[in-house]
């Protein structure tokens, strides 16, 4: 593997040797009776976000990615915006997409299937250097990462010189490469600070950049990308919340535009929101976010009803059990980064995780 290969010229030691992986045979995927009784456990967990009647459809597809993982010497990370199904009966790691990227490397695991978006494989890539990194679709995108380009990052640099670029790790390797550190929403405000010049870029988050210069005197210049699913909420659909139910508690993304984080009652990452509502425990909840994440935090509060506002994220749903099967049975899709942008991207995301160290 051309990375690999980069990594030995650096520190002299010898290549490992590539492992060779065969298709294996599609295995049968038939819900029978004693399917049905090694799995109850698992349905027990998930019976209130997943019907009883798509169970029998779910458990053979469960039952057979779970055995391959093993065979494969494979784990499963999965995104907080998977469905219930995948999050919670598949997947050996859960988290945002640095938190996966970062557990994965400490993992003893041949293979990593990325389950997520096409820019958190490539971040599992970035810190995985020697591991299979697949996609089980890999037309699975983002509209936040589609936004801006490295050739767009260059040009920011002529037009602001000097001024330190901050990218948001929702962005592809190429736009990190360009970078001068990355960020995830829960340590933004670190990072734009951690220059202490008054001038940053943090790019390509229109609303995160303008929620986190709410915060600080630092002159945060922006970008006009946003994430579809985020940018859809509205302040007035906030407030209607409230009008139907004024002892209602709302928690919101930062990707959010300013005007619907200034209705919440919290605002917080990924990570945030999960651990507000595990240490808050609010009776009725709005989380302003992608809706599966709901489903999934649900799972374990059992005592906190979910409002949900179902904007759901049309590039996470692009995964599925039966393309993460295919996915472990073929090898498919493998993702990989050029070797030159690869050391370029990977020092931006570990300048952010030293800072954080």
């Amino acid at each position: 593997m051309a990375l690999a290969g980069e990594m030995q010229q650096k520190t002299g030691a010898p290549k490992p040797a590539a492992r060779a992986f065969k298709p294996l045979e599609m295995p049968e995927l038939e819900y029978t009776p004693g399917l049905a009784r090694e799995m109850a456990p698992l349905y027990e967990k998930v019976k209130h976000v997943i019907p009883s009647i798509e169970w029998p459809f779910f458990a053979p597809y469960i039952h057979a990615i779970n055995r391959l993982k093993k065979e494969r010497g494979a784990v499963v990370l999965a995104h907080n915006y998977q469905t219930p199904e995948i999050f919670h009966c598949v997947s050996d790691i859960a988290g945002d997409s640095l938190q996966l990227a970062k557990e994965a490397a400490k993992v003893d695991a041949d293979v990593i299937v990325q389950c997520g978006v096409h820019f958190m494989a490539e971040t599992s890539k970035l810190l995985n250097p020697e591991k299979t990194v697949l996609i089980p679709d890999v037309k699975a995108g983002c509209s936040l990462a589609d936004s801006i380009t490295g050739a767009d990052v260059r040009l920011l640099r002529k037009k602001f010189p000097g001024v330190p670029v901050v990218t948001y790790v929702n962005t592809s390797a190429e736009v990190k490469a360009e970078s001068d550190i990355c960020c995830t929403s829960s340590n933004a405000l670190q990072v734009v600070e951690s220059f202490g010049t008054d001038r940053v870029l943090c790019i390509p988050d229109e609303f995160l950049a303008k929620n986190i210069a709410k915060q600080t005197s630092v002159k945060i210049l922006t970008w006009k990308g946003h994430c579809e699913v985020h940018e859809r909420f509205t302040a007035e659909e906030l407030r209607q919340y409230r009008r139907d139910d004024p002892n209602i508690v709302i928690i919101a993304h930062p990707e959010c535009p300013p005007e619907v984080v200034e209705e919440a009652d919290f605002s917080g990452s990924t990570s945030g929101m999960i651990n507000w509502v595990k240490e808050h425990q609010p009776k009725r909840v709005v989380m302003v976010t992608e809706c599966s994440m709901s489903d999934n935090v649900a799972v374990e509060n059992p005592n906190v009803e979910f409002v949900r506002p179902c904007n759901l994220c049309p590039h996470m749903k692009r995964i599925s059990l039966k393309n993460i099967l295919e996915s472990l049975v073929y090898m498919r899709e493998e993702v990989t980064v050029d070797p030159a942008v690869a050391v370029r991207a990977r020092a931006a995301v570990e300048r952010m995780i030293n800072l954080g160290n």
